[in-house]
């Protein structure tokens, strides 16, 4: 459980699963720091996933946080683990919903990745938030 509560709409983004076999990107979110370290204590990131009634059994809806330090090359923060549900006993996946801190090595601006396995079914009415807690 977080220990951050506070919401500020200028620092949500979402995204619509894509279809399975395939990945999208979320809009980015600028930290407004451009130096690593500065915002990573004062904050936390919550990512929250839709209940995937639809995903295939034994088939995974994953989701990555990237990094930037201009908006415009991203990379995998290798020091968060994804975010992934399975799909199990014909009834899809819960939804999942997970607070991370973020890692002091962060850059300026962030954004998800949504990934659906090949075969996952048709997940794509459901949602992926990424919203900062402070």
């Amino acid at each position: 459980m977080s220990i951050r509560n506070r919401r500020d709409a200028t620092f949500l983004t979402s995204l619509t699963l894509p279809a399975a076999g395939s990945n999208d990107d979320s809009a980015s979110i600028d930290l407004e720091s451009a130096a690593p370290g500065t915002v990573a204590e004062s904050i936390e990131l919550e990512i929250a996933i839709d209940d995937l009634p639809n995903l295939a059994d034994d088939k995974n809806a994953t989701v990555v946080v990237y990094d930037s330090a201009d908006d415009s090359t991203f990379a995998e923060v290798e020091a968060l683990a994804s975010v992934i549900v399975t799909g199990a006993g014909g009834a899809g996946a819960a939804g999942k919903t997970v607070d991370l801190k973020l890692p002091s090595s962060i850059r300026r601006y962030i954004r998800i990745n949504g990934a659906v396995d090949a075969d996952g079914g048709d997940n794509t009415a459901a949602a992926v938030t990424m919203d900062l807690l402070f």
